[in-house]
């Protein structure tokens, strides 16, 4: 799964990196940060057809899809991430599949490995150091929350001994924000394309609480200043 992820850079810079032709100004106003939490306000990109044309856009949305026919909100919460194997099936997931993709950026994300004296925390991004576009889905419920979850797959070989899951990674993410594409098969093809290469390092036992946020959380165990 995917439960806690680093996003700073600024939305300007996220827009100008995406190709994005309007920021909402809510998405404008979230400040950096090191430890994105569930059910927190995050940044996602999606696009929408108007009078025939495309429009890109960063929006906020709250973490944990809640869907349409929800009672209230607290499903979100059990709802930040769906498989991908199974997206096209769930109930949840299967409307958004087909109409209301999304990308999630960030910068890298956190797991938790078992170890003697409990969990150590890596923090895992692109090799390259390039902002990651993970695949996502989004929301609109009540007419009033926007809420949106990030999709997972089986962790690729060298990141399995940490986890055995991990975030979709898109390299191309033109097809899947395209709202024209509405089968969910052939949607749920597009998270099996090519992924970016990924790096994990182990970092400081201070993102395990969601209080601590700051550069320091990613840097590598051991360096972090006293």
């Amino acid at each position: 799964m995917c439960g806690r992820y680093a996003s700073f850079r600024q939305a300007q810079e996220l827009a100008d990196i995406f190709t994005v032709d309007v920021v909402s100004p809510v998405a404008a106003g979230i400040a950096p940060s090191w430890n994105v939490a569930p059910t927190t306000p995050v940044r996602l990109i999606y696009e929408m057809a108007i009078d025939g044309q495309l429009f890109r856009t960063l929006d906020a949305a709250a973490w944990g899809l809640v869907p349409t026919w929800a009672k209230d909100r607290s499903l979100g919460a059990r709802l930040i991430n769906a498989r991908s194997e199974t997206v096209a099936e769930k109930p949840s997931f299967r409307g958004p599949l087909a109409y209301s993709r999304c990308v999630v950026p960030m910068e890298g994300y956190y797991e938790w490995q078992a170890a003697s004296d409990g969990k150590q925390p890596y923090f895992i991004s692109a090799t390259d150091g390039a902002p990651l576009a993970a695949a996502g889905l989004y929301s609109l419920w009540k007419d009033e929350l926007l809420t949106c979850t990030i999709l997972t797959r089986a962790a690729r070989p060298g990141l399995a001994r940490i986890h055995d899951r991990e975030p979709v990674f898109l390299s191309h993410i033109s097809t899947w924000l395209n709202p024209s594409v509405r089968d969910r098969a052939e949607a749920a093809a597009l998270l099996n394309g090519p992924t970016p290469e990924l790096t994990a390092r182990p970092v400081a036992r201070t993102v395990n609480s969601v209080r601590n946020n700051g550069p320091d959380l990613i840097a590598p165990a051991g360096t972090q200043a006293t």
